[in-house]
Parts: C-alpha cells; structure tokens; sequence
C-alpha cells in the first residue's frame, strides 16, 4: 500500500521546516525528561492536564511543560509519548526519568504522600547538573 502524504495544518501551529521524524520526536522526548526532573508534557485546554500542574504548583515543584498544541510538532510528540509510556492521552508526567501517568495519577500521587518524595529524590542530581533555571528541575519546598 502506497501512503500519500499530505499537508497537516493544525491551528496556531505553524512548521516552515520539514517535520521532525517519528525517530527525532521520540530522541526529543526522551532529551526533555533526561534533562529535567518534572517534565508534563501537556494541552493547554485540558483539564487533567491543568489538574497535574495544580498540584505539582501546591506542593511548590519546579517542572518543564511542552504544550503539545503549541509545539510545531505536537502530534509527533504524543505520537512517540504513546511509543515510549504506552499511552496517548496527556498529560503525560514524568519524575526523575519515569513516567508515572496522567493528571489523575499525579493528584493521587499526592493524596497518597508519595508525589513529594519522588520529587526530593531527583532534586539533588538535577539541581547539580542544571543551573540554567529553565525548568531545570530544581526543587523548591511549598511555602
């Protein structure tokens, strides 16, 4: 079967450059999560999504957020997300080089007292190997 590609135009999103392949999607992916202890890859509308960043700001986490519709190449992403955890639903939270879900998994995480030490766990490495303040991960205790 022969596959025709055809143009994808997706609202706010605009690619002037060749797609990134479903390789680089994946390569971007896991750069993002090696270099950040939090890292939500995220919609700017949903509302589990919004859930997750809700109660990582409670606890006073700093974290990296990709906003898959505003990324040029978003649909790729959560393509490879979907190759990497198993799931294409966003969020998709990863702590310390894992991923452990979506939004509802984090709120549980928390009501469970277990968000927090996962987090402590990662600060010290990441706080070390990144200083650039860019969502390095560093972990700052709620006020």
């Amino acid at each position: 079967m022969r596959r025709q590609l055809l143009p994808v135009v997706t609202m706010g999103n605009f690619t002037s450059s060749p797609a990134l392949s479903s390789t680089s999607c994946v390569q971007y992916v896991k750069e993002m999560v090696s270099q950040n202890c939090v890292v939500i890859f995220s919609k700017t509308t949903c509302p589990y999504c919004k859930m997750a960043k809700n109660v990582l700001n409670e606890i006073g986490a700093t974290y990296k957020v990709v906003e898959l519709d505003e990324h040029n190449d978003g649909r790729r992403v959560q393509e490879a997300l979907a190759q990497i955890t198993g799931a294409r639903t966003v969020p998709r939270v990863f702590i310390n080089g894992k991923c452990i879900g979506g939004g509802s998994d984090t709120k549980q995480l928390h009501q469970q007292g277990k968000l927090l030490p996962l987090i402590e766990q990662c600060a010290p490495c990441c706080a070390a190997s990144h200083s650039d303040g860019s969502g390095s991960g560093q972990f700052e205790s709620a006020k």
